[in-house]
């Protein structure tokens, strides 16, 4: 299915830019590093939450914990699935109970992968709190999650998907949107 680039949203210095504005955001509600882990997940949520790490890392002098979390086996539509899941590695260094922890992704649209990752970090322990970050929120929310840090606030009609394009991964820092073709079913 081809889809059609609509509209560049970000480019790399509005990336940069409201990456920056998280880590401050972040380092304030939290009224510093302490005890603060940054768990991106997989697959644009890990290296936003590097970026977010060494952003931290110049304001504070402090290197907080990252990890990287895998939600497959935790997502609610394995078995409509029509290909054989991709298994990543859930790598999470350090112990989670009792820290502020901060969940990292690209773009928080129905909610469905956030309910995942909470399942999983759950498994993980028990930490003080979890706080979602996220570069875009879309809306068209399915479950009742919200995000406390975005970075831009982007409504789409159901016939648009998100892009969140990274250089670790992409090659480009760009935020799209793009058109799915008229004839594509986009039903929940």
């Amino acid at each position: 299915m081809e889809l059609t680039v609509k509209n560049q949203i970000m480019d790399a210095n509005g990336l940069r830019r409201v990456l920056t504005r998280m880590a401050h955001e972040i380092l304030e509600r939290n009224r510093g590093p302490e005890n603060l882990v940054l768990i991106g997940v997989r697959r644009r949520g890990v290296p936003l939450a590097e970026r977010l790490q060494q952003l931290i890392n110049e304001f504070e002098g402090v290197q907080v914990p990252l990890g990287a979390l895998d939600i497959t086996l935790y997502r609610d539509d394995l078995t409509t699935l029509n290909i054989q899941p991709s298994l990543n590695k859930t790598e999470i260094p350090f112990a989670i109970g009792g820290k502020k922890v901060v969940l990292v992704d690209d773009v928080l649209f129905t909610g469905r992968t956030v309910r995942a990752a909470l399942d999983a970090l759950m498994d993980l322990g028990r930490p003080r709190n979890i706080q979602l970050a996220v570069i875009i929120d879309r809306g068209h929310r399915e479950l009742p999650i919200r995000a406390d840090f975005v970075g831009k606030n982007v409504p789409t009609s159901r016939k648009e998907e998100i892009a969140v394009q990274l250089k670790e991964i992409d090659g480009v820092d760009q935020v799209l949107i793009r058109e799915l073709p008229a004839e594509a079913d986009v039903s929940p």
